[in-house]
């Protein structure tokens, strides 16, 4: 008994001793969860009410904040998705990633109508502040159009008014407003850069080197920059524009076929360019085929061609008709006194006036007049059923 009463009560002070370190453990257990539970609802919280930017960095889309700053000119491809949109932004540091750009999108289904070409955007924008500015029409920079007949240089109408030339047209395609001021490439400028650089370099194509070498400086890329819309890279120097603009006028020329149609009909696609000019600047569309055909009879029989257009080509002159003085003016551009084709072409010819150049009328006549007031005109064989066709002219009032 004795022995007992020794050995069951120091077990019992083992085991709640054992007892009270479980409790002690689990109760340590219940704060590191308590902790860690309270730590995530603080991470929480820190997201909603301050931790923004700390959440954005480790779980979050990288994005600025508000309108941007400085302008920069962003080109927009053809073709492009949103994604690569959002590529030529991030690369340019309009945005900061482009799932910011690719997400303001996702909400905004005119993002998808955006067309390729240059936009004026600025420096570190949110991408909400983004897709807004790119859907700005006022946004989009450096458009370009040509329209057929237009010469380098600035015309005058009869009533003293003045078309602007592709010049002209070009320079003010480059102007936006870059680093606080407005900038452009002027007239002068591309002018000079069109009669100093060297023809390669310029993006002169093989084909119409030669001519181009032997041709005034100031008229070298005449008929060269066909009609047709383009894009300009406002900023770009001189050259570069007038390189990219020559790049994309030559594939176009191509690609309709000059070059190999021009070898077909027994001519240089340069001459083909000239006679196009001519087709272009002296007859209305429907006429086209049959005013190639006159020039092609008149140089085959070794005639002058005797066009009014080409007396007022180095006038700078937009007008139906020339006066005795203009006509008696030696000049090579003047068909009155020299006979064969101008040494360049005249203004830029459009696609109908190539494709009359390359495949015209059959037919016998050796002269046209305008005899409509919608600017028809009336072919004829002889000198003598061409006079009447000038009376009748004269009587509708068409010239």
């Amino acid at each position: 008994m004795t022995r007992r009463a020794e050995v069951f009560p120091s077990r019992r002070e083992e085991l709640a001793a054992r007892r009270a370190e479980l409790r002690q453990q689990a109760s340590r257990r219940r704060r590191r969860l308590a902790a860690a539970v309270l730590a995530v609802l603080l991470l929480v919280g820190g997201v909603v009410g301050g931790g923004y930017l700390l959440y954005q960095e480790f779980f979050g889309v990288a994005d600025y904040e508000g309108d941007g700053g400085a302008t920069v000119v962003v080109q927009v491809a053809d073709g492009a998705t949103g994604a690569q949109i959002g590529g030529a932004l991030q690369r340019a540091d309009v945005v900061k990633s482009v799932e910011a750009f690719t997400q303001a999108a996702a909400s905004e289904p005119r993002i998808r109508a955006v067309q390729p070409g240059y936009y004026l955007m600025r420096n570190q924008m949110s991408g909400d502040a983004a897709v807004t500015r790119l859907l700005d029409p006022a946004t989009r920079v450096g458009q370009l159009e040509i329209r057929g007949g237009v010469q380098l240089d600035d015309t005058s109408n009869p009533d003293g008014s003045t078309v602007p030339g592709v010049l002209t047209l070009i320079s003010n395609a480059t102007c936006a407003e870059l680093g606080g001021q407005r900038q452009c490439v002027s007239v002068d400028d591309l002018r000079l850069t069109m009669s100093d650089a060297d023809l390669t370099e310029l993006g002169v194509p093989s084909w119409a080197r030669d001519d181009v070498a032997k041709a005034e400086p100031r008229r070298r890329l005449e008929g060269l920059l066909v009609p047709g819309v383009y894009d300009v890279k406002p900023g770009a120097p001189a050259l570069d524009v007038l390189q990219g603009l020559l790049s994309a006028s030559v594939t176009r020329l191509e690609s309709d076929g000059l070059v190999s149609g021009a070898r077909e009909i027994g001519y240089t696609p340069y001459k083909v360019l000239i006679v196009s000019s001519l087709v272009e600047k002296e007859g209305i569309t429907a006429d086209m085929p049959k005013v190639a055909r006159v020039l092609y009879n008149r140089l085959g029989a070794g005639q002058r061609l005797q066009l009014d257009s080409t007396v007022n080509y180095p006038l700078d002159l937009q007008a139906l008709r020339t006066n005795a003085n203009d006509r008696a003016k030696p000049g090579p551009y003047n068909s009155y006194a020299v006979a064969g084709l101008p040494p360049t072409p005249i203004a830029a010819p459009g696609k109908a006036a190539i494709e009359a150049a390359l495949a015209p009328a059959d037919g016998p006549w050796q002269y046209f007049v305008r005899c409509q007031s919608d600017g028809a005109s009336c072919f004829a064989e002889t000198l003598e059923e061409h006079n009447q066709n000038v009376a009748e002219a004269v009587a509708n009032g068409a010239f």
